[in-house]
């Protein structure tokens, strides 16, 4: 009896590929009705009825969407749409040992572009306590010679950057590409840093001048852009 409820808004199935197409067809489901966060899904019987499959499809399709963190399983309200986390599925898989080279570049380039859009969020939430530990970072992290440069220094100051922004989620998609960062600067024959160190560009902070403070990062990640090109 319960099936009849959601007869007619899941389409059948005649496809060999039965549980990408059970898959498919509970998305537009979910989004047909508008389900929230903890809002309960048809039962699995109800969902075979519906689309003409067996129930082992259904699991399987329901699987795919779990491990997606799209749905997740309540004891007693059973399979309930969750509150989706859109980085869990790229931190399980972000290991520049299982990318593709051409990915390795476009996710060094994506992080290149991060970097050049930080100005205008760190100047909604900058404070003196921000420009101050900054300042302190890139002190520590100066040291002779003109082509020195180390990755974990990038790591340290450019992550306290990220924090500043106040973005949880650019935070930890920063760090998701930190390990992209490192692996692409290991295949650069010399390393360099830019016109611009990090402690010019706190000092460019503290003067409070934003298109300074962008020219300034472009400047520090030019060689960057110059072996990309």
């Amino acid at each position: 009896m319960k099936a009849k409820g959601i007869r007619g808004e899941l389409r059948k199935i005649d496809h060999k590929s039965m549980a990408d197409l059970a898959e498919s067809r509970i998305r537009e489901y979910l989004k047909k009705k508008s389900l929230k966060p903890g809002d309960s899904l048809p039962k699995e019987t109800d969902i075979a009825e519906s689309l003409g499959v067996s129930r082992n499809v259904v699991r399987e399709a329901l699987s795919r969407l779990r491990m997606l963190g799209i749905i997740e399983s309540k004891r007693r309200s059973g399979m309930v749409l969750a509150n989706m986390d859109v980085m869990s599925s790229f931190e399980r898989v972000m290991d520049p040992a299982l990318i593709g080279d051409r990915t390795l570049r476009d996710l060094f380039e994506l992080r290149l572009t991060l970097e050049m859009g930080l100005a205008d969020m760190l100047w909604l939430r900058k404070t003196r306590e921000d420009i101050d530990e900054l300042e302190y970072i890139a002190t520590r992290q100066q040291v002779p010679g003109p082509n020195t440069f180390l990755i974990q220094h990038e790591i340290e100051f450019h992550g306290k950057l990220y924090r500043m922004t106040g973005n949880d989620t650019m935070m930890r998609f920063q760090n998701l590409l930190l390990p992209i960062f490192g692996y692409v600067l290991t295949q650069e024959k010399v390393r360099v840093v830019g016109k611009v160190t990090h402690l010019d560009l706190v000092n460019l902070l503290r003067q409070n001048d934003k298109e300074s403070f962008r020219r300034g990062m472009y400047l520090h990640l030019e060689p960057h852009f110059a072996r990309l090109l």
